[in-house]
């Protein structure tokens, strides 16, 4: 497989990383943690201007065309510098699903806005006692005249707290639904919810909240739950992108930290042990970036065995890559890795985030052994 960029992706990481340097320093992402909006409405619209939030959509929905390795190009710039804006979230998720189910109408309607950065759309799917199991939610809908009664809870809903749209998945009597509900709606409940990161998240209750049929995307049953099942897969390759750029950056510091921190008057990294630990990182990085890579390239296969399998395994990847270097980067830094006040400490909690996000470690691990191909 050839791993090189195109001229046009090479320019697109130039761009992303510049944006970053320039308008998304890590002093920022520590400025926007503990307030009430966590991410700048004025860097996501800029994003829109920049073309970023249209690139996975086709041209046809107003978007740029462009695929997930794209996304993953952006993502891990993002992730580079702890940039807030709920990419991830609402692009990748929300917006992805409601331009898959959505008709011509509903995508002038809501993808639109989000494409130019005047809108976020989260993805509600999450339940306490589905562990990743989205074919039969709890929530429920079900008809009401000529539209339908939303009533259930959803947990960790993603950049859902700010989000203008929510598209919310329920069972209905023709199996999955996937419905768009808007925080003004009667009996539409939301409350923000802290994460370990500093990037929040949300809770949502619906309490017989009614909407049209407007508000339904497509039909229910097994086209819907394919459309949720294939952008929960997107979204995992998405969160190890980011995951690459958490790690890349936590190994660039450690190495930039070993040449600067001298001990018995010399560089702490003349000392042969740290630098083997530094080279051990180096490879779990240089891994988890061709997985990524391999992921990107096979999340929107239409085969679902090879999706999955690309998907669960890069998954799992960022788990153990992730876990490692960013241990081997506390620890190198010293007393110092474990303080607030360090950068490296807000990169470890990212990524336990992004680890913990769209199927564990051990979710992947199951679902990649159960391939029918594995034992083989």
């Amino acid at each position: 497989m050839d791993f090189e960029y195109s001229s046009d992706q090479k320019m697109l990481a130039d761009t992303v990383k510049t944006f970053v340097k320039q308008r998304s320093p890590v002093e920022r992402f520590r400025k926007l943690r503990e307030a009430e909006q966590p991410w700048d409405p004025e860097i996501w619209a800029h994003m829109g201007e920049l073309g970023w939030l249209s690139v996975p959509f086709p041209e046809e929905a107003g978007g740029f065309g462009g695929g997930m390795v794209e996304v993953g190009i952006i993502l891990e710039g993002l992730g580079k510098a702890l940039a807030p804006e709920p990419y991830l979230a609402s692009v990748v998720l929300g917006g992805t699903a409601l331009q898959r189910a959505g008709s011509e109408a509903q995508h002038e309607r809501w993808l639109t806005p989000l494409i130019d950065g005047q809108a976020v759309i989260a993805l509600a799917h999450a339940e306490r006692a589905s562990r990743h199991d989205v074919r039969e939610p709890g929530t429920t809908a079900e008809r009401d005249g000529s539209g339908w009664r939303l009533s259930g809870e959803k947990v960790f809903v993603l950049g859902g707290f700010q989000a203008h749209q929510l598209v919310v998945s329920a069972r209905t009597p023709d199996g999955l639904g996937l419905f768009v509900v808007e925080p003004g709606d009667p009996g539409v409940h939301r409350q923000p919810v802290k994460t370990i990161d500093g990037q929040g998240a949300a809770r949502l209750r619906l309490d017989g909240a009614t909407v049209g049929d407007d508000r339904r995307l497509g039909e229910p049953g097994d086209a819907a739950l394919g459309v949720l099942r294939r952008v929960l897969d997107l979204g995992a390759a998405a969160a190890v992108a980011e995951g690459l750029g958490v790690a890349q950056a936590m190994l660039d510091m450690t190495v930039a930290h070993l040449k600067d921190r001298e001990q018995f008057g010399v560089p702490i990294g003349a000392f042969q042990v740290l630098q083997h630990r530094a080279v051990d990182m180096f490879v779990e990085v240089q891994l988890l970036r061709s997985m990524s890579i391999l992921a990107t390239v096979r999340a929107d296969e239409a085969d679902d065995e090879l999706r999955e399998r690309s998907v669960s395994a890069a998954k799992a990847k960022l788990a153990t890559a992730g876990r490692f270097v960013s241990q081997q980067a506390i620890q190198l830094h010293g007393g110092i890795g474990l303080t607030d006040e360090h950068d490296v400490g807000l990169y470890f909690k990212r990524m336990l985030a992004l680890n913990a996000v769209l199927g564990d470690e051990q979710f992947h691990v199951e679902r990649l052994a159960a391939q029918p191909g594995f034992a083989a």
